[in-house]
Parts: C-alpha cells; sequence; structure tokens
C-alpha cells in the first residue's frame, strides 16, 4: 500500500475532504465534521505534529506507529513529524467526536516553544502509551483548543502567532501533567515495569550478554519490555529518580566494581567484558559515576 504524504495543513484539509484552514501552518479539527470514510485504509505520513482527542470510541482500528489501537473514549494521542498513521479499510468513524490540533514545525521555528519541543517526549510514545483524560482534564484542554480556535478565526494580526504560541505550550504543559498523573495511578503496573527491567540489566551484565553484543541500550530493553525508549525512560524517572540510561549505568559500574576486584584482568580486558569498544570509554565512564578510575578503585580494595 502506498504511503501518501501529508507535508502541509492544507495538505491535510484536503485530505479528509475539509473545508480550508484559516492559517496556513496551524488549524483545529473539529472530528464531527469530518467526512470519515475518505481516510480509511489510506497509510498517511504527516509532516508536522499532532495532538487529537476522542470524545467518542470509533469502531475498528486505526494504526499509529508500528502498532495497532483501539480509540476510547477521552484518548488522546501525539504525533511527530513523519509519523505514518492508517485507519482500518472498514473502520467505521462517522460517529466519532473530538478535535485534532495540529502544527507545522515551522511555525515553531522563531519561538522558544522550538526549543522546549524536546521536553515533550510523549510525542514518541507508542500508541499503547496514550493519554487517558479525565472529565476535568478534557474540559481544561477543550479551553485552550477554544482559545485557539477564536484567534484563527480572526484576522490574523502582529499578536496571533504569540497567544497561539502560548495556547499550545499552556495545552503541551497540562498534557506533561496529566501524563505525570497517570504514572501515579499506574504506579502497580509502574512497579512490575521497573522490575521487569531490573531482571532484564541483571541477566545482560550476569550473562555476559555485554561481552558480545555491546552494552544495552534504551531501546533495546524498551522492545523488550513492548514499550517506547522514551516512555520507559519517563516512566523510570518518576519511580525511581533515575532515567534508564543511569539504571544501565548503575548496573555496568556494579558489575564493573565485580570484576575489577575478582579478576586478574587488565583494565582494557574488564572493559571489553562489559561490552566497551573502547577502553578510554569506560574508564571515563567509571570516574564519573565513582570519582575514581578503575586502576584507582582496583589499589584501593
Amino acid at each position: 500500500m502506498a504511503i501518501i504524504e501529508i507535508n502541509s495543513i492544507s495538505q491535510i484539509h484536503a485530505a479528509i475532504n475539509h473545508e480550508k484552514p484559516r492559517h496556513p501552518l496551524v488549524t483545529v479539527i473539529d472530528f464531527s465534521k469530518v467526512e470519515h470514510k475518505s481516510v480509511g485504509g489510506h497509510k498517511m505520513k504527516i509532516g508536522f505534529y499532532g495532538v487529537m482527542l476522542k470524545n467518542k470510541a470509533a469502531e475498528g482500528k486505526f494504526r499509529y506507529g508500528r502498532e495497532y489501537y483501539d480509540f476510547q473514549d477521552g484518548t488522546i494521542l501525539f504525533l511527530a513529524p513523519e509519523q505514518v498513521v492508517q485507519f482500518d479499510e472498514d473502520a467505521d468513524t462517522d460517529n466519532m467526536e473530538g478535535w485534532g490540533l495540529f502544527f507545522h514545525p515551522d511555525f515553531l521555528r522563531r519561538s522558544s516553544l522550538a526549543e522546549k519541543m524536546k521536553d515533550y517526549s510523549f510525542f514518541s510514545y507508542e500508541a499503547n502509551e496514550a493519554l487517558h483524560l479525565s472529565d476535568q482534564e478534557k474540559q481544561t484542554l477543550a479551553d485552550c483548543i477554544h482559545k485557539i480556535e477564536v484567534e484563527l478565526a480572526q484576522n490574523i494580526d502582529v499578536h496571533s502567532q504569540t497567544l497561539i504560541l502560548s495556547n499550545i505550550e499552556l495545552l503541551l504543559n497540562y498534557c506533561n501533567r496529566y501524563y505525570g498523573r497517570q504514572f501515579i495511578t499506574r504506579s502497580h503496573i509502574n512497579k512490575d515495569v521497573v522490575s521487569k527491567f531490573e531482571r532484564l540489566l541483571t541477566q545482560y551484565f550476569d550473562a555476559e550478554i555485554a561481552k558480545d553484543q555491546g552494552l544495552p541500550s534504551v531501546a533495546h530493553l524498551a522492545a523488550q519490555l513492548n514499550l517506547s525508549p522514551n516512555y520507559l525512560s519517563d516512566l523510570l524517572k518518576r519511580d525511581t529518580g533515575k532515567n534508564a540510561q543511569e539504571h544501565i549505568h548503575y548496573h555496568l559500574i556494579e558489575k564493573a566494581k565485580t570484576l575489577l576486584l575478582n579478576s586478574n584482568g587488565t583494565i582494557s580486558e574488564v572493559a571489553y567484558n562489559l561490552g566497551f569498544e573502547y577502553p578510554q570509554y569506560f574508564s571515563k565512564i567509571f570516574k564519573l559515576k565513582t570519582g575514581m578510575t578503575p586502576v584507582e578503585y582496583r589499589g584501593m580494595n
């Protein structure tokens, strides 16, 4: 199936047979006014950011990234540029309600929000990591959307971009807060993920997998848990105070200490056994984490 590239706001309006956008770089689409059947079965690669809220479930599935997702009431999804989305061909979305906020990266270029976008890691989450909102949270975001719509409905002036950007940033900041709430309310699930993550790391180093495959990456470990790297790292940070990379380094250093004190191998041999291609990099990380070089640590113990 060919992928339709949607690189502009006007193109997405045309793709869903919607009226022309009021602004070339940002739009709010009311899903209840869209001819949804026009998108069924098509794969679309989106060249801009999207925030989509579903207020009523759609029958059928929607492919988002690598996974299928069943829409649920009060669920919000985030699309990053170059993400591929697809409705099933037989999806019945005629009764779907909600809104979609879409904004092109060019709209952010000269603003402080452009640099802050990397802080909104949920744009890289998978569909099964979507945000589920309470009625009050939905209303708060709806207020932000309404203010953006009001600005788009007026004649564009020197204040328009600043006000629209401010409300987009406010909406994204609220989403950060709500994800924080979701991590807390799902703490029992998170603790299970943390336990599995720790077991994976322990097995990785104890089984000497690193020696053959190199240091474990966050992406590799996240894939073992069926999570996206950013979601795993954010979950760990909120639950343990350390992100995924910091956990990897902790297990790495603990294993390094054991090898340094229980073997006669050279520092280079220890580094290679831990998965390092360059021993100098191992020594650098070890000193950064312990305050001592591997030689100094071995000498003191």
